[in-house]
């Protein structure tokens, strides 16, 4: 009987935990409302970090552009000579990663679109940091450029990387012929600065 009523205990803490969860997440995807506007701070402190939501209960918001991650690098030879890289398309990577695989891992789904979003967030149309928090978002977005790269080699084994750059590729995804809508037919680019790499991350020292 002892070891009944535990069990009872413990699945009724399991089923209690679950109900508030998703009471959480419902108020924190639904429009805002009189319970958001009082306990909103309560919501926020249960869902974030580990459990950010970045869509809208009742106000669907389906993406119209395929955006694309690219890098490349300027890579230093054994020989002292420093060439540039070409382009490498990360986002592809990606894509053949997901495509077919019935358990994509999270950061093959989100790692370079929240961090696409993160840097965006938090610089302006001339890639100048706004306070802190850019200065974060470039060393992040550098951080998993630099790591993505290593593992392909673009300069051999002895090859060191460093700086990188990022380019942003946005397509428009074709309307359907009936809607009357115009998109354009080319992509647009965006170019971020060139980044140096420090010596640790360069060797490999961050994970």
């Amino acid at each position: 009987m002892r070891y009944q009523v535990v069990a009872a205990l413990a699945l009724a803490a399991v089923a209690v935990t679950a109900c508030v969860h998703i009471g959480m997440v419902f108020l924190h995807v639904a429009p805002a409302n009189t319970v958001t506007k009082q306990h909103g701070k309560a919501v926020d402190d249960w869902i974030y970090p580990e459990f950010e939501q970045n869509w809208k209960l009742f106000a669907p918001n389906p993406l119209q552009q395929n955006i694309a991650v690219l890098a490349r690098a300027d890579v230093g030879t054994p020989d002292g000579d420093v060439r540039t890289t070409g382009w490498y398309d990360l986002s592809a990577q990606d894509g053949r990663a997901i495509d077919g695989n019935l358990l994509p891992s999270h950061t093959q789904q989100n790692e370079l679109r929240r961090a696409l979003d993160y840097y965006g967030a938090s610089h302006d149309g001339g890639n100048r940091p706004a306070g802190l928090r850019g200065a974060l978002a470039e060393q992040y977005l550098r951080r998993i450029v630099v790591l993505r790269l290593g593992r392909m080699h673009p300069a051999g084994a002895a090859g060191v990387i460093q700086r990188v750059q990022v380019r942003i590729r946005t397509a428009d995804v074709p309307p359907p012929g009936w809607s009357g809508e115009k998109a354009p037919d080319r992509p647009a680019y965006r170019l971020l600065p060139w980044w140096v790499v420090p010596a640790d991350e360069a060797g490999g020292g961050v994970r």
